[in-house]
């Protein structure tokens, strides 16, 4: 048990899904896991444990922003030894050629400021996915036939953003997708020794202004996370 996760010894799994959203966290458990338990309630950031073919899987929430995902991944690392944990969430396109629904799998994330700027100080880290589990999640986006973008993400401090200037920029550089969350995951996976991996469904399109609902937002992401399990643990 931690201070945000209420989950005993051996409760949480080696292998652990990051949804932002609790009721996301929820929802994937009850449909894509065997026999789920909920093994936390703190500060209504649920997290569930259960089976997906027979591997051990917890499924946690983990906020919105980098700082919240901070704190759950740094005690899923530190306290519960979490070894692969993929980020599985929405994100906003940023390149026309990509569509709604469709996945992007981040190979690295681009940010003004993560959590961590505090270690690195004037470095310019570069934080990237795991290898294995990125060209196993191509692989699985492949065989299942699910359109699949791999390359360059930004990890956003700011939901409402108001620097049209920056993002020609990253448009005009190649970046794939908006989110506010991966860049933080994958510095703490490089610093612990840890797999990790951004899953991301385009929820929304900064050129085209397309958006889905908030319900499907919540729950019509099967896609993203059969692929992120099936990279897990391929």
């Amino acid at each position: 048990m931690t201070i945000h996760i209420g989950a005993g010894p051996g409760e949480i799994a080696e292998t652990v899904l990051l949804p932002g959203d609790p009721l996301r966290a929820k929802w994937a458990a009850e449909t894509f896991l065997d026999n789920p338990v909920c093994v936390n309630r703190v500060r209504g950031m649920w997290g569930f444990t259960g089976h997906w073919k027979s591997h051990p899987v917890t499924i946690q929430g983990s906020g919105m922003g980098m700082p919240s995902l901070s704190i759950y991944a740094n005690e899923l690392i530190r306290d519960f030894n979490a070894q692969t944990l993929i980020r599985i969430g929405s994100c906003g396109a940023m390149q026309e050629r990509i569509q709604i629904r469709e996945i992007i799998l981040a190979m690295t994330c681009s940010s003004i400021s993560t959590p961590s700027q505090g270690i690195f100080r004037d470095l310019n880290f570069a934080p990237c996915a795991d290898w294995s589990l990125l060209n196993a999640a191509w692989r699985a986006a492949q065989a299942r036939g699910t359109p699949a973008h791999v390359g360059g993400i930004y990890s956003s401090d700011v939901f409402y953003d108001e620097r049209p200037d920056l993002n020609e920029q990253m448009i005009r550089h190649g970046i794939l997708g908006v989110e506010m969350e991966a860049a933080e995951l994958y510095n703490l996976a490089a610093r612990h020794g840890r797999r990790a991996l951004a899953v991301l469904t385009v929820s929304d399109h900064l050129i085209t202004h397309e958006a889905l609902p908030s319900a499907d937002r919540e729950k019509g992401f099967a896609d993203m996370i059969e692929i992120a399990l099936e990279a897990a643990f391929a």
